[in-house]
C-alpha cells in the first residue's frame, strides 16, 4: 500500500496543476491511471471503470475547491454563471452517474476514450472560436440547461466538466483565464453530485476495504490531499503562459490517454 500511496500522491498532484492551469484534463488522467492501477488493489477487473470514475470524481471535490479558491482571489471567477449553471450541473450529475452504475464496465470505456479524443480534437483546433469579450458574466436559464448535458457526461467520463464548459464560456465571450476560474467552480458542483450517487448506489460488498460504495477513499483521499497543494501552482502557471503550445501539447497527451483507456 505505501507505493500505491505515492502513486496516488502524484497523480493528484498532476491533476491539481492540470486543474489550475487548463480547467480541463485531470479527471480524465486519473480515470485512465485507475483503470490501470485498482486492479491490483483488489478491485474486479470488471468493476475497475465504475471504481476509478467515482473515486477521480470524488477527488476532483477538492481538487476544484483549491483551484476555484485560487481562481476567486485573482478575480476570475464569475460568480453569477456559476449560479446559473449550478442546478442544472447537480441534477446532470447525479442523473450521469446513476446511469453510468447501470452500464457494464467496456461500454463506459469506450466512451470515455471516445470523448477524450473529441476533447483532444477540441484542444488542438481551439474550436468554438471566441466571441468579442463581453463585459457582463453570462448568465439566463438557458446555462441551467446546458450545465444538466455538462454534468451528465462528466459524470460518465469523470472530469469536473471543464472541456465543456471552458469552450462554452469562451464561446460567450468570456476571456479563457476567467472560462477556466468559473469551470473550476462549477466543477465541484459536478463532483459532488456525481461522486454521491456513485457511492450511494454502488455495491455493498465485493470492493476492497475503504470502498464507500464505488468510491475507493484511500485513492480519493491520497489523490486530493496532492491536488489541493499543486492547483494553487496550476492557477499562477494559467496566468503567466501563452494557451496554444500548451492547449496542442495537451491535446496529443489526452489522445494517448484515451488510448490507454482502451488498452487498459
Amino acid at each position: 500500500m505505501s507505493a500505491s500511496w505515492l502513486l496516488f500522491l502524484a497523480l493528484g498532484a498532476f491533476t491539481g496543476v492540470c486543474a489550475g492551469l487548463l480547467g480541463i484534463g485531470g479527471g480524465l488522467v486519473l480515470v485512465a491511471a485507475l483503470v490501470w492501477l485498482l486492479p491490483g488493489l483488489g478491485v474486479p477487473a470488471e468493476q475497475a471503470v465504475h471504481v476509478a470514475l467515482a473515486t477521480a470524481l470524488a477527488s476532483i471535490i477538492f481538487t476544484g475547491l483549491s483551484s476555484a479558491r485560487s481562481h476567486h482571489l485573482r478575480g476570475s471567477v464569475l460568480w453569477p454563471t456559476v449560479a446559473w449553471l449550478v442546478p442544472g450541473l447537480l441534477l446532470g450529475g447525479w442523473l450521469g452517474s446513476l446511469l453510468a452504475t447501470r452500464l457494464q464496465g467496456e461500454s463506459l470505456r469506450w466512451f470515455i476514450a471516445v470523448y477524450c479524443y473529441l476533447a483532444a480534437l477540441q484542444m488542438a483546433t481551439d474550436w468554438p472560436r471566441s466571441r468579442p469579450e463581453r463585459g457582463d458574466p453570462p448568465r439566463g436559464p438557458g446555462y441551467s440547461l446546458a450545465g444538466a448535458g455538462i454534468g451528465a457526461v462528466s459524470a460518465l467520463v469523470g472530469i469536473g466538466g471543464g472541456s465543456m464548459t471552458v469552450p462554452l464560456l469562451v464561446w460567450r465571450g468570456v476571456r479563457p483565464v476567467r472560462a477556466v476560474g468559473t469551470s473550476s467552480a462549477c466543477g465541484v458542483a459536478i463532483a459532488l453530485a456525481s461522486a454521491a450517487g456513485y457511492a450511494s448506489h454502488g455495491p455493498t460488498a465485493g470492493l476492497p476495504a475503504g470502498s464507500w460504495g464505488y468510491v475507493y477513499l484511500p485513492a480519493a483521499i491520497g489523490i486530493a490531499l496532492a491536488s489541493v497543494l499543486t492547483a494553487p501552482l496550476g492557477t499562477r502557471l494559467a496566468h503567466w503562459l501563452s494557451g496554444p503550445a500548451l492547449r496542442r501539447v495537451f491535446a496529443a497527451f489526452l489522445a494517448l490517454v484515451g488510448s490507454s483507456v482502451l488498452l487498459g
